[in-house]
């Protein structure tokens, strides 16, 4: 071309990409939009319409509290469960969501007190019918905020119909479920030591605490031998070691290990007190710890004895005199260790499970020391009225006045807590309500129903079976106000439980028109009919635990529903629910209906904070997913999902959300790829597979095992491996790959080129696979994506299903050859960005590479194929051999060198390749047909 003479201007001839999908998100903006849309289409129904008759795939949602906002915990749970749902309607299912609430108990109740506390009010001086409605209403009006936004996550499910315990006719199932453990026998009231909160002034479940550091006071002290057959052993003192002062007026015993060995010890020399000259008893192994905590600075060993050797040993009590007259004897106990203390345990029955079943086994008395306020009863000797929190340092004194107290100290442990008011926890021995694990063979039932569920991941399994083997009797009471009464009446005279089906009936009745309130506004006489008379019974007013309610949720829930029943397929939750939801629904159903209510169990993780700490607002490292939305989108939290190892615990902050918006955007710009080289697509272009070139073929390949991979992913529930494949798909394979080599087809081939045709249909089947991929995860953007491609009035993309990967697309052979090929490439790109770095080249088009290759397989690989086409240069040649000195290789590919030139020749106006063909004409061979293609159709 003359030098004084301007291009020609060939824009309009190429195939440029169009399309109005913006690069910009703004996810924000339009994801509310998106919902309202599919509110007013009603989605959910369209989607139960749409899989009517299809096999059903039913996830059991395990309810949230509604007494606040959603924290990071609450939005990864329930995005979880919505990708689960999704997916499973996607691989053909019928997947509905019937959403929930837990809306009883203490958690409510706890923050209506808070209100009252505020406002200088006294929650006892409220009717109790009236402070059960300021709880209905609290729980209303929290359901309906999390509600939406539980919404604005993107979760579909039957939001205008969810299910909530406060139902009436759940609280009348939840009573129903009640009375099957009455009238089988395995419910009972029986005064036990539980844990209290003395805040709460309530029993609390082991699922409703939480473990923090704690300093107690630790003190040993010596119990005077009264009474024994050995000879070592009198005038000796048996030497307990504890951290809760507090319970040594409940001390009714004294446990050993059987197999231990111990020694009396006389001490000799001590550095401050009165010790010297005493006789103590200490398992031998812990003598030198002993020792120097009491200050003995020398003593004899006179006796070694077994613990089998004390069986017929009684100690006094050592405030003996002073209230304290009773017996103390030595008893053998399994629980006795030797990892600290002095290898004896003070047992206090009313004060420990382990002490109260060595005292059931012993027939000790189980002493009633300590009210629900944490006050010493007023029958308690020397600290009656005292409140057990300050209670350490007046036991203290008191041994200490008794020449008792050995040692005392200070020991930083972990501690129980109530996870609502975060105060210690004590063991108390109160009157609470007990369903048996033996005597209906409930523990042997729930272990065989552990073992036909399916446990994700595996090994939770093994945490579930250990915990049902040990745990004790279930407790169901609670001292509380709001929630389901256990509706019983208990013969005032022989302490019998009333076990009337009419009766039970009458109760059920009454729940199910008016709710639980029934059981406090009417009088016991509407219940209890003519045949028993109201004064002959107790009529029990403490409340059902709430996890017997959650636990109760598959009775009137999955069963009830017919969208759902018979049964769930999957529980999802945190990993805290084995000892929550996960066991009372397993216990309340494997003693009502002899099996677990569900097929298989996930468990995850829970969202910290980016240091992998706790999240919580005193600490200010508190996440919240409603800011995340507002700034960023829920498409952004959704792909954080997907993106962590969600069966571990899993953390979020600002950098880890920057990198999901970063990943979001490349992924995003795939899509955009996508539609703007599908303008125009018509299905008559569809290339035959057979006459596709390779490298077309090969993705195609990629897409058969990528299918095989996501439908894996779905059936194990682990989308993580699903989101890692998709996102390096994206941007390994296609961006960076297939669509930066087909860029140069897509844009100058002419239109009816076999390249070309070849691109834009798999081009089509991978916007249809991706799109329908992705569509459980990114819900929003694969709507936009596929509303942008198909028209604002096309069915939603959430109504498809997962195309089916063509089964001839397989070819494992091509699949090896072009991982050779990809390999090779590598080496020439990196070659040619040394040459951009150097400002040899500009563009990868100026460049001839020569490829040296001494690998033979890789020779084999590239043998047939255009290595200008896929390097990207406009020529490129390929050398059998050794790559000379100073030929650009890299560490990782043996046996491949590149040595970089010029292309020669002119550069084509249209496409910028540099050809030899390029001469006085500004086009090459190949744009001068596509032109002349272009003018003849135009």
């Amino acid at each position: 071309m003359p030098s004084d003479q301007k291009p020609a201007d060939y824009k309009s001839t190429l195939f440029l990409p169009r399309t109005d999908f913006p690069m910009k998100a703004n996810l924000p903006g339009r994801e509310p939009a998106m919902l309202a849309r599919w509110e007013a289409d009603g989605l959910y129904g369209q989607l139960r319409e749409a899989a009517r008759g299809r096999e059903k795939f039913v996830l059991h949602d395990g309810p949230p509290y509604a007494n606040g906002d959603l924290h990071m915990g609450h939005a990864m749970n329930k995005i979880l469960k919505d990708i689960i749902v999704r997916s499973q309607q996607m691989t053909g299912k019928d997947a509905p969501y019937v959403p929930g609430w837990d809306c009883h108990g203490l958690p409510i109740e706890w923050k209506i007190e808070e209100q009252y506390r505020k406002a200088g009010k006294n929650k006892d001086d409220v009717p109790l019918i009236e402070f059960r409605k300021e709880c209905r209403d609290f729980a209303a009006h929290w359901i309906d905020v999390q509600r939406e936004q539980f919404k604005r996550y993107g979760v579909v499910g039957d939001w205008d119909d969810p299910y909530t315990t406060m139902a009436f006719e759940a609280e009348a199932t939840i009573v129903r479920e009640l009375f099957k453990f009455l009238m089988n026998g395995s419910l009972y009231r029986g005064a036990k030591p539980v844990m209290w909160s003395v805040v709460e002034k309530t029993a609390l479940a082991e699922a409703e605490t939480e473990y923090h550091d704690h300093t107690s006071t630790m003190i040993d002290v010596g119990f005077p031998v009264i009474a024994t057959d050995l000879e070592a052993l009198e005038g000796a003192n048996v030497v307990i070691w504890t951290t809760t002062p507090w319970t040594i007026p409940g001390n009714r015993a004294i446990c050993f290990g059987e197999t231990f060995n111990y020694a009396v010890i006389e001490v000799t020399e001590v550095g401050e007190g009165g010790l010297a000259g005493a006789k103590l008893v200490v398992a031998r192994d812990l003598v030198d710890e002993f020792t120097i905590r009491a200050g003995i600075t020398d003593y004899e060993v006179v006796a070694d004895l077994k613990g089998h050797d004390l069986a017929q040993t009684i100690c006094a009590h050592p405030l003996r005199g002073q209230g304290y007259d009773f017996d103390v004897p030595l008893l053998p106990g399994d629980h006795v260790t030797l990892e600290q203390g002095t290898g004896f345990v003070h047992t206090a029955p009313g004060h420990g499970q382990e002490d109260f079943d060595v005292g059931r086994k012993f027939g000790l008395e189980v002493p009633h020391t300590v009210g629900p306020d944490g006050l010493f009863y007023d029958h308690v000797p020397l600290f009656a009225g005292l409140h057990v929190f300050k209670a350490d340092g007046p036991v203290s004194d008191k041994l200490k006045e008794s020449a008792a107290l050995l040692a005392i100290g200070k020991l930083s442990h972990s501690y129980p807590h109530s996870w609502r008011s975060k105060a210690p926890l004590i063991f108390r021995n109160t009157a609470q309500w007990f369903i048996s694990m033996e005597t209906t063979g409930l523990r042997e039932t729930a272990l065989r129903a552990i073992d036909a569920v399916r446990w994700v991941p595996e090994q939770s399994k093994r945490r579930m079976r250990s915990m049902v083997e040990e745990r004790p009797d279930w407790v169901i009471s609670r001292q509380r106000a709001w929630g389901v009464p256990i509706a019983l009446f208990v013969h005032k005279a022989s302490g019998e439980l009333l076990k009337d089906e009419a009766v039970n009936g009458r109760i059920i009745a009454a729940f199910a028109a008016e709710g639980a309130d029934a059981w406090f506004s009417s009088p016991p006489a509407r219940f209890l009919g003519n045949d028993y008379n109201a004064d002959d019974y107790e009529q029990i007013v403490d409340i059902l635990d709430v996890w017997f309610d959650s636990g109760s949720t598959h009775a009137f829930v999955v069963e009830a529903r017919e969208e759902l029943a018979p049964k769930a397929q999957l529980y999802i939750e945190g990993s805290d629910q084995h000892r929550g939801w996960f066991q009372s629904s397993l216990l309340e159903s494997c003693g009502t209906r002899g099996h677990a209510p569900y097929d298989a169990v996930l468990t995850h993780g829970f969202a910290q904070d980016a240091e992998g700490r706790k999240m919580s607002k005193s600490l200010g490292n508190f996440v919240s997913p409603q800011k995340i939305v507002d700034q960023n989108g829920a498409d952004i939290i959704r792909l954080w999902v997907v993106a962590t190892d969600y069966f571990e615990d899993v953390r979020i902050g600002g950098e880890i959300i920057s990198g999901q918006v970063d990943a979001y955007r490349k992924i995003r710009n795939t899509l955009r790829f996508l539609l703007g080289n599908l303008a125009g697509f018509d299905p008559a272009e569809r290339l035959p597979v057979a006459e596709m070139p390779e490298l077309d073929r090969w993705v195609l390949h990629r897409v058969w095992e990528l299918d095989r991979l996501v439908r894996r992913g779905v059936a194990d529930f682990d989308f993580n491996p699903i989101f890692h494949a998709l996102y390096q798909f994206c941007i390994t394979d296609l961006s960076a790959f297939y669509f930066d080599i087909r860029k140069d087809v897509l844009y100058c081939d002419a239109r009816e080129s076999v390249r070309r045709r070849a691109a834009r249909t798999v081009l089509d089947i991978l916007f249809d696979h991706l799109t329908a991929w992705l569509a459980p995860i990114l819900v929003f953007t694969a709507e936009e994506v596929w509303r942008a491609r198909m028209g604002e009035d096309a069915a939603s993309v959430h109504l498809r299903q997962f195309p089916e990967a063509d089964p001839a697309w397989r070819d494992d052979d091509l699949a090896n050859k072009w991982d050779r090929v990809r390999t090779a490439r590598r080496v020439v790109t990196g070659a040619l960005e040394l040459d951009r770095r150097e400002r040899r080249i500009g563009s990868s088009l100026q460049a001839h590479p020569t490829l040296y290759v001494a690998d033979e397989a890789v020779l084999q690989a590239l043998d047939g194929l255009d290595l200008a086409e896929i390097s990207i240069t406009s020529a490129a040649s390929v050398v059998s051999g050794t790559a000379p000195d100073g030929a650009f290789r890299l560490d990782d590919v043996p046996g491949v060198g590149v040595v970089s030139s010029l292309a020669e020749g002119g550069k084509c106006e249209r496409c910028w390749m540099v050809l030899p063909e390029v001469g006085e004409a500004d086009l090459c061979n190949r744009c001068t047909s596509a032109v002349a293609a272009h003018e003849a159709v135009a």
